[in-house]
């Protein structure tokens, strides 16, 4: 029984350990759908939008636990990658300027439903920048 308790155990820390350690590769995650359409999805949201890419960047880049994964301001598009603060669970999130819209699409990467943080993120980055204006 304590084998078997401490086998689980173990099994519990490399899975946690795997999701907080993964390295991201920027050639999966740093891509955009041919098409992005205002709704949710079940693992993440996407939004479109008029406005102005350094201003959203600015907004993104003060979240907590976010960093740049691949992109930039001069490339016009840029993936980041938002970690959840207790298991280190990796979202991401790729913004694309597109003319004067901004394409936004927020997906998880492991499991099958986010319940809504991604839409939440991205509506509080959406908020902050108009209540900003």
């Amino acid at each position: 029984m304590k084998l078997a308790i401490g086998l689980v155990l173990v099994l519990i820390v490399a899975a946690l350990a795997f999701v907080r350690l993964a390295p991201s590769d920027p050639a999966r995650w740093h891509q955009m759908p041919e098409s992005v359409t205002n709704r949710d999805l079940a693992g993440g949201a996407m939004r479109r939008v008029e406005g102005d890419l350094a201003t959203l960047d600015a907004s993104i880049r003060a979240t907590a636990r976010t960093r740049v994964l691949a992109g930039g301001l001069d490339q016009g598009m840029i993936t980041y990658v938002t970690r959840s603060r207790v298991f280190g669970f990796p979202d991401y999130t790729t913004v694309r300027r597109n003319d004067d819209m901004l394409e936004i699409y927020g997906r998880l990467r492991f499991g099958k439903s986010d319940l809504g943080v991604n839409a939440a993120r991205i509506d509080g980055w959406l908020d902050r920048i108009a209540q900003a204006g």
